[in-house]
């Protein structure tokens, strides 16, 4: 009898690892199909049903809500590990914080460093085109919660998993329900034509230092003030052609500020992956192609600057639709390697075959599995390493002693938008409660000091000092080897902020910062009835004209300088209701408003209530979100303008058209017949031209930035060139870097701007007036030497010095507005958005011929 019992437990005991997988739902029992089905997508409704049923499914699993898409979705975050572990997460996340921040003895973060739990992130469904890593991390999900592997049972013990399974549900739903109504057609594998995040599309990835975007904020907010995860892993799609999946290290350069312990970290990891494909005879896994570890402001790139080891991996097939590579026709070389096994990072080639999506997850599911199995046999590793690459950062002081933001500011509320900005990047901020004194200069009370003695000090140096990107070559004397993303993009530059950089040690009394910043109440003063004047500095100035307009108050600009005001000042008549209004604009905005006696001297131009139009491509144009979202920010009226509105020609209502940056063959013509469903095939076309003719000649202003600039220069015959068009790449070459731009502050378009800004400049464009023309303004021109403020330049001074960067043409009784460059570039270059919103009322001014309005 005794021994029939023993056999029973015995029995039940093995049996109990499938009695856990058992009770735990795999997605399949709620999508319907596997996940990585070929044709199948499930979307972001299928998903949250299923994250309700395994986190309820389960004491290893918890779910939270940490925050909302763009468009109001849920951003769901999963804690994975073993009940025992799970019952004590605040202590593993309080253990992480401590060896994270570095302000700890040694001591005591050895014995943390043993005790606590290594933290590792996974995300997927950034970028919703590439639609497989939105599907497999649910199953990754419940594969770290239900597998009762050896290996996993030791993952449970040691590893905390994070999985933000969709970190752009919006995007998702958007991609899973075009490709849902285009199966079976010839565009099936088309992507939307439409943005897959509401502003920024593919951005999304590209905002993670200034963090604009709620998804990014929300992330951010985990990453460097909850949890400070030591392991980051970003998936992404798709892979070099021909390679199945692209894994680190990566290419060089690498960023001087990054701590060489991530570097090698990130090598370690990528490393481990490519064993595993290795030994589970799975082909094609490629490194250090394409992308590097030089640019700050990725998902997988922001954490190597807060000493955490970041992983971009890049998974070939990301359409459910299976696709054919045959064999016969296998390349020489993939990647820019040899495909014969020769080459140390790519030593097992695929040599193709039928690629079905569930490929993309199996390989996504095994290089999460690497991260998470070094992860466990290296925790204590992991969790001290962090820790001393935060005390290094802490002690170096070859650096920055601080850096301070004076109180005094030309434009107020971008400091504060600065502050913020590293605050949320996890950065600590004093603000100095009584004056002090550094090298003879005296810094007011309430001036923001950032000490670099802190654990996330190369976050906060390298964005508060300049890129100096290193000269690279495809080959010696060839052309050059453009960065990942940006060379440079140093934020006080971009914003307009004046930062001081402080090498020596002072003292000052000051507090730190906790909460977010906001802009102290401005100043309302003077007496008289005839209204109020204020100055157009602050890029504020903007909302507050908007909501004066919104509220039927009548605003004027001042046309030259005044006894007591600039000439861009703004004038605001009296009219019932206005003394309550400009006292809540002053408490909000920090905006100082003088009260009139009587109508300025100087001259004024009324402004009709202002209404921008802004033209919307059907090939989806980031460019345009940005300038969107922008726009939205100062509470501009908008309207977008697809192909269809401009042809249409009932174009009078609105102040101002804006073109962002998008090619002129783009613009006129689209998407190509065949390429995608009727409805989205082609561009303005000739008839739209000569709706925009007729607009602008009747007195509308319209806008062109950067690319979209040549569009206007051929459409409209004007007699300007981009003197940058046609150079070769070996002759001139800036890729995403700040250049010098001289402002005539003489201009209207001008008016309240500072006199030199750092112009965002990719690849961008340079324009020369034809001799002898007649009517065009040039508004900005880049500078004639020092050009280089923060990136990387080849051959500025020959031929960008001394060219103009902005013009405003006269175009019968209206305006073309001409960019070179892009002046609300990812909604970094703060100090050069007053460009556009004077450009926008130069439209709006009533004493336009336009009868229109």
């Amino acid at each position: 009898m005794m021994k029939n019992i023993q056999l029973l437990i015995c029995a039940l005991l093995m049996a109990l690892p499938g009695i856990m997988e058992a009770q735990i739902p795999h997605p399949r029992e709620t999508f319907g199909h596997e996940v990585g089905a070929d044709y199948k997508l499930a979307d972001y409704d299928q998903m949250l049903e299923y994250y309700d049923k395994l986190a309820a499914s389960t004491e290893r699993v918890q779910m939270v809500e940490i925050g909302k898409s763009v468009m109001g979705r849920p951003i769901k975050l999963f804690f994975i590990s073993s009940e025992k572990n799970m019952a004590q997460l605040e202590r593993w996340r309080e253990i992480s914080e401590k060896l994270s921040r570095a302000e700890i003895s040694e001591a005591e973060a050895r014995q943390l460093a043993k005790e606590g739990k290594a933290i590792v992130w996974f995300d997927g469904g950034m970028h919703a085109t590439e639609r497989a890593h939105a599907q497999m991390t649910s199953e990754l999900a419940w594969r770290v919660a239900a597998e009762e592997s050896e290996e996993m049972q030791k993952i449970r013990e040691n590893v905390i998993t994070l999985i933000v399974p969709v970190m752009n549900p919006d995007g998702l739903d958007i991609v899973v329900d075009w490709y849902r109504k285009n199966l079976g057609t010839p565009f099936e594998n088309t992507s939307p034509p439409i943005l897959y995040q509401k502003y920024v599309g593919h951005d999304n990835n590209r905002d993670w230092f200034m963090n604009n975007m709620p998804e990014t904020k929300a992330v951010t907010q985990v990453l460097y003030h909850e949890w400070y995860p030591q392991i980051v892993h970003n998936h992404h799609q798709t892979a070099p052609r021909w390679a199945m999946i692209f894994i680190p290290p990566f290419r060089s350069p690498v960023n001087q500020k990054i701590h060489p312990g991530v570097t090698t970290g990130v090598n370690l990891v990528g490393t481990a992956m490519a064993n595993r494909f290795a030994m589970k005879k799975m082909p094609g896994a490629i490194a250090t192609t394409g992308y590097s570890m030089f640019w700050n402001g990725g998902m997988r790139t922001a954490p190597y600057y807060h000493n955490q080891i970041g992983i971009l991996t890049e998974t070939a097939q990301p359409s459910p639709t299976p696709t054919e590579y045959d064999p016969e026709r296998f390349p020489e070389t993939v990647g820019g390697k040899a495909s014969n096994g020769t080459e140390i990072f790519y030593p097992f080639p695929w040599k193709g075959g039928m690629l079905h999506f569930r490929s993309a997850v199996d390989y996504m599911l095994e290089a999460s599995m690497a991260v998470l199995d070094l992860a466990a046999d290296k925790k204590d590793e992991f969790l001290y390493n962090i820790y001393s690459m935060g005390r290094d950062a802490i002690e170096d002081r070859s650096g920055a002693f601080a850096y301070v933001i004076p109180k005094d500011q030309w434009n107020p509320s971008e400091a504060i938008n600065l502050t913020n900005i590293l605050m949320q990047g996890g950065i600590e901020a004093h603000r100095a409660t009584a004056p002090f004194t550094v090298n003879g200069k005296t810094y007011e009370a309430g001036s923001i000091i950032f000490y670099g003695s802190q654990a996330f000090r190369p976050f906060l140096a390298d964005l508060m000092e300049k890129q100096v990107y290193p000269d690279q070559f495809r080959y010696p004397g060839g052309p050059p080897m453009p960065p990942y993303d940006l060379a440079g993009w140093t934020l006080p530059l971009q914003m307009g902020v004046t930062v001081d950089r402080i090498t020596d040690t002072f003292n000052a009394s000051a507090e730190e910062v906790s909460e977010k910043l906001v802009p102290e109440a401005g100043q309302v003063a003077g007496s008289g009835r005839y209204g109020y004047v204020f100055s157009n500095k602050d890029n504020l100035s903007a909302k507050a004209i908007n909501r004066l307009q919104k509220a039927g108050y009548t605003v004027s600009l001042l046309k030259a300088d005044d006894d007591n005001a600039k000439a861009g000042s703004v004038i605001v008549r009296s009219k019932r209701g206005l003394d309550d209004e400009v006292q809540k604009l002053s408490a909000e905005l920090g905006l100082d408003f003088t009260r009139l006696a009587k109508a300025p001297a100087a001259p004024m131009e009324e402004l009709n209530r202002v209404k921008v139009g802004i033209y919307k491509s059907w090939q989806a144009n980031m460019d345009e979100g940005w300038t969107r979202w922008m726009l939205e920010q100062f509470e501009f009226d908008l309207d977008t303008l697809h192909n269809e509105q401009i042809q249409s020609g009932n174009l009078s209502q609105y102040s101002a058209l804006i073109f962002p940056s998008q090619s002129g063959r783009g613009i006129m013509q689209g998407h190509s017949q065949g390429r995608m469903p009727e409805k989205f095939v082609g561009g303005i076309g000739e008839e739209g031209v000569k709706a925009l003719d007729t607009y602008a000649k009747s007195g509308g202003t319209i806008i062109f930035f950067d690319a979209s600039s040549d569009f206007a220069i051929e459409q409209f015959k004007l007699p300007v060139k981009n003197v940058l068009s046609g150079l070769k790449d070996t002759e001139f070459f800036i890729p995403g870097s700040l250049i010098r731009t001289d402002i005539d502050t003489s201009n209207p378009l001008a008016f309240g701007m500072m006199n030199q800004v750092a112009a965002s400049f990719d690849n961008s464009g340079a324009f020369a007036v034809e001799s002898g023309a007649q009517g065009i303004e040039e508004v900005a021109r880049y500078a004639s030497d020092n050009l280089l403020m923060s990136g990387w330049a080849m051959g500025e001074e020959k031929y960008l010095a001394n060219t103009s960067a902005m013009l405003n043409v006269n175009y019968g009784g209206g305006n073309l507005v001409l960019f070179g460059f892009k002046p609300q570039f990812r909604g970094q270059p703060r100090g050069t958005y007053k460009l556009i919103f004077n450009s926008i009322y130069q439209g709006a001014k009533k004493n336009k011929i336009n009868t229109k309005r």
